[in-house]
């Protein structure tokens, strides 16, 4: 009966572990349609201001004059790590860690430090890198307000020469089963090789220059807003499947052992019933 006791355990354990997964799982998915609708309307304002940047400054003569494209040799480089503040949400973070960590590898001889967002990032790379700031915070109260907060300290550090390069690591949403790591390089402001230029009758006010030299500022804060934003969306579709993926097992794990307790429980009354039997043929006899 002592076994017996032990399965019982094991189930009540299991189910309980079952009812936890299943809520988080619909609390994740609660949040990812929220989050998937961001990061999905903000996708087109993005993309837009991105290439009205690259139109107008095609058809500037010469450099915009702007310090964020000044191209500089690479001794010094920033990686920009965009995790979670929690986990159980599969390889969503060890994949962004990966992918710090092979970027690093390509800059070998070169100093490579870390601007970690997110604690979960933050915890393992301070291990093996150097860790400059870490804004875990910025999660509590994701708006583009604080996000620009964090580029422009970015940009202000690539400006004072601090640092030659800056990138990006974090993790693209395409659905709730897929997340793509991406690596965007977010400081120099990368040259327009080839492409198309789009030419349109503008009327500049008060000049084109000045124009994008307000742009490139809106523009790098906008592409670190939606790095932040994709990435807090894969959060929540990662966490969603793997909710999903650990009830589907902790779901199979009891029905195997309710199948061990009755196979038990059964042997343990076919045991007693062949100790009486055996007890009554004793007697007679």
């Amino acid at each position: 009966m002592a076994n017996l006791k032990e399965i019982r355990n094991r189930i009540s354990s299991v189910s309980s572990t079952m009812q936890i997964t299943s809520a988080m799982k619909m609390v994740s998915a609660a949040k990812l349609k929220k989050a998937q609708d961001a990061i999905t309307a903000m996708r087109p304002y993005a993309e837009k201001l991105t290439e009205l940047l690259q139109n107008l400054s095609a058809t500037l003569e010469g450099d915009t004059g702007s310090p964020f494209a000044e191209q500089r040799e690479v001794n010094k480089v920033l990686i920009v790590a965009i995790t979670s503040n929690r986990g159980l949400c599969g390889a969503f973070n060890s994949n962004v860690i990966k992918g710090v960590r092979n970027l690093s590898s390509s800059y070998s001889g070169k100093q490579v430090d870390v601007f970690a967002i997110g604690k979960k990032g933050n915890d393992v790379l301070k291990k093996t890198n150097t860790i400059v700031d870490n804004k875990s915070e910025i999660f509590d109260d994701l708006s583009f307000e604080n996000v620009s907060d964090v580029a422009q300290l970015l940009m202000d550090k690539f400006v004072a020469g601090e640092y030659d390069e800056i990138h990006i690591v974090y993790n693209h949403f395409k659905n709730a089963a897929t997340q793509i790591v991406k690596i965007e390089q977010f400081l120099p402001l990368a040259p327009i090789i080839g492409g198309e230029v789009v030419s349109s009758d503008y009327i500049f006010e008060p000049s084109k220059e000045e124009i994008v030299s307000t742009l490139i500022p809106k523009s790098l804060k906008t592409q670190l807003y939606k790095g932040i934003r994709d990435s807090f969306a894969s959060e929540h579709g990662a966490r969603m499947t793997a909710m999903h993926k650990a009830t589907d097992n902790a779901t199979d794990l009891r029905n195997q052992l309710k199948l061990t307790y009755n196979k038990a429980r059964q042997a343990a009354i076919t045991g007693e019933i062949l100790e009486i039997v055996g007890g009554a043929e004793a007697l007679n006899n």
